[in-house]
């Protein structure tokens, strides 16, 4: 074959006129070679360019199933971020195939003349795909996240055909769906599904990187979680018919992605791609010291995305998973770093205006987990407009409150109302507030009301790893328990936290497993176990807390004024919904009623506008006694009460009287 100069676009490996075109960008690098690999082993061939920092050539005759690789020259001086190594097979940023198992050694050190192509992963031209089917985006307030790991979710599930256990095709089979459709939810968040290896650390001690936040290939499904591990092209299409699937049945599938690292570790780390081909440009360097990698992520490296070729390089791997994979929108892990300049964080980078003028990925749903561990790194309710973002205040204050107390009145009520404070300016909705009070990071529904401490002593780090002050309490005994009065008291605060979070303002997201009342042995950071640990306990499923879970979500969508996606006033104008606050003997709360941590119980009176015509009446009590609450004038029915596993969506109990008793430890709603 021939390697004539092609088109320096688009990136990547695509099939066309009777051959296939390569581009592939650096900045710095006096020369690339394109590295093909067959029967008969390596064949080289020089790129043209670089013209504007792209190099690319056309080789003809060649097409689909093609193995390649980039070998790039230039100098190797880490004192000035050069770090260039022609003995290092590299693979391509935009491969949406990629082949071979990933061995760590010494072979992949930038430091050394060893040869690593016999054990370096390749890129296979994959066959170029049709656009996929976009779901007609959900109205914002209509949102109800569920997170999710594909594996973990069917692994264990014996109704579902073993061959399928664990694999997109499980989450896509019938009885996902069912399960899915029966609870509620509208947004399956899936856990990172791109290529990705696991960190060196965890192949010495035979684990893997089971949340797979270590993303190589960007372009690239992870063929781990498919039916056909050693079938990439396989992997995408089964990816692709699961979201078909899903799309069928109305479910938005959105992404965990991880741009803010990669596998190559620091600068003592890993030659595999992105260092090999310009190090300087892809990645954050030290300003100090550019021999050295600027960490703001804890995992050695973070990507460069100041740069505009790294930006378009994210723009570009976003929009493929859109545009090709038919996927509805992103969780962006440590978003912050999407939006560093060279001295702090700026919520008009580059890379946010580029995301808002993006005629395809400005329609998406995007969603920032809002800090990294740089100097000011969390920026809670400080992302662009049209942006969600996880809300840690939230899940923190609804756990206090019904655990331990250590909270008041106030912290609650704003984090129920979607925390204005962070979110009501520049122009951002009440949903912009992803609520949760648990993620595939940290304890388990079951396990905060459980355990009074992490046990992370099976990750094999000492347990020292996991967040140490994780708000949880253990109602007596650490673990499961026989006592019958222990078990019902953890349902019952289980219920009332759920019933908090479904009822709030904003957006919900609930935590996979969660409904069915799922433990990891209290394990708050098993991001290392691919096990029973992780995997979702179907056989002890606690049918009946799924079922609450189930009607509560139906309360919610059958009442506009418990979905709505306006800010909530304190005056009645006839258009706004309002709210307002009362002690349980009725009367107005004062500053100290609001600041007090002994006397926590209270209540919400919301209004609908002119048409949304209904009235609620939301009592929190977090106390071990049941209290008196005083209702406003009018006749009630009660349609919620999470201390008996009570919801109606339709008349519910009258309320006679005035007074009520409020249960102890619940969450009652009442409908004028």
């Amino acid at each position: 074959m021939e390697c004539f100069e092609g088109l320096p676009y688009p990136f990547g490996a695509h099939v066309r006129d009777g051959g296939v075109n390569f581009a592939v960008f650096s900045d710095h690098a006096r020369s690339v070679e394109l590295c093909v690999f067959d029967e008969r082993g390596e064949t080289r061939y020089s790129l043209h360019g670089p013209f504007a920092g792209v190099f690319h050539g056309f080789l003809q005759g060649a097409q689909c199933g093609l193995i390649y690789g980039y070998r790039a020259h230039g100098d190797y001086a880490p004192e000035s971020g050069h770090r260039f190594n022609e003995h290092k097979l590299l693979l391509d940023p935009y491969a949406r195939a990629i082949v071979g198992k990933h061995q760590w050694g010494g072979a992949h050190r930038g430091d050394n003349s060893v040869d690593n192509a016999t054990i370096a992963l390749k890129a296979l031209v994959a066959p170029e795909l049709a656009p996929a089917r976009r779901l007609a985006r959900l109205p914002d307030a209509e949102a109800v996240i569920y997170e999710v790991h594909v594996k973990g979710f069917s692994a264990t599930n014996t109704s579902i055909p073993p061959a399928l256990r664990g694999t997109y095709a499980g989450l896509a089979h019938a009885d996902s769906i069912a399960h899915l459709k029966r609870l509620g939810v509208t947004s399956l968040s899936l856990l990172p599904v791109q290529y990705r290896l696991d960190e060196p650390s965890l192949v010495e001690r035979g684990m893997s990187n089971y949340w797979g936040y270590n993303t190589l290939g960007f372009f690239s499904v992870e063929p781990r979680l498919s039916m056909t591990p050693d079938d990439p092209v396989a992997a995408n299409e089964e990816f692709r018919r699961m979201v078909e699937v899903l799309h069928e049945h109305s479910f938005e599938v959105l992404l965990d992605v991880v741009y803010n690292h990669t596998p190559e570790g620091s600068e003592q780390g890993a030659t595999l791609s992105f260092r090999g081909l310009d190090n300087k440009s892809w990645y954050r360097l030290e300003r100090n010291d550019l021999a050295r990698a600027e960490n703001l992520t804890g995992c050695g490296n973070t990507l460069n995305v100041q740069h505009p070729r790294v930006t378009q390089f994210v723009l570009d791997s976003l929009r493929y998973w859109v545009n090709v994979m038919g996927v509805d929108g992103f969780r962006f892990d440590l978003a912050p770093v999407l939006g560093r300049t060279a001295q702090h964080y700026d919520r008009n980078a580059a890379f946010f205006v580029a995301l808002k003028q993006d005629p395809v990925l400005s329609t998406v749903r995007l969603i920032a987990e809002p800090w990294d561990i740089g100097s000011d790194g969390y920026q809670v309710g400080n992302f662009p407009a049209g942006w969600f973002e996880w809300n840690d205040k939230y899940r923190d204050a609804v756990r206090r409150y019904w655990l331990d107390g250590a909270t008041t009145r106030g912290e609650l009520a704003r984090r129920f109302t979607a925390s204005s404070e962070l979110f009501a300016s520049a122009q951002r909705r009440p949903t912009a507030s992803v609520n949760f009070i648990s993620v595939h990071d940290g304890f388990t529904l079951m396990d905060m009301v459980s355990f009074s401490t992490k046990h992370n002593r099976a990750n094999g780090e000492g347990n020292r790893d996991g967040r140490g002050d994780e708000p949880c309490m253990n109602f007596g005994v650490e673990g499961e328990s026989a006592d019958a009065a222990i078990t019902e008291l953890r349902a019952r605060v289980r219920r009332a936290m759920m019933a908090t979070l479904l009822l709030s303002q904003g957006t919900p997201m609930i935590c996979a497993g969660d409904e069915i009342g799922n433990s990891q042995g209290g394990n708050n950071n098993p991001y290392c176990l691919d096990n029973e640990t992780t995997w979702l306990d179907w056989d002890r499923a606690d049918t009946s807390f799924c079922e609450f879970v189930s009607r509560v979500l139906a309360l919610r969508r059958s009442e506009a004024l418990l979905r709505h996606n306006q800010w909530l006033g304190e005056l009645t104008d006839g258009c706004t919904p309002t709210v307002a606050w009362r002690a349980p003997n009725g009367c107005t709360m004062s500053h100290e009623q609001w600041q007090s941590r002994h006397e926590r119980a209270f209540a919400c009176v919301l209004h609908g506008a002119s048409n949304w015509p209904h009235q609620f009446f939301i009592a929190f009590n977090p106390h071990a006694e049941a209290s008196e609450f005083c209702l406003p004038e009018g006749s009630w029915r009660v349609v919620l009460d999470s201390s008996r596993a009570f919801v109606s969506a339709s008349s519910g109990d009258a309320v006679s009287g005035s007074v009520f008793m409020m249960p102890s430890r619940a969450v009652v709603v009442l409908r004028a």
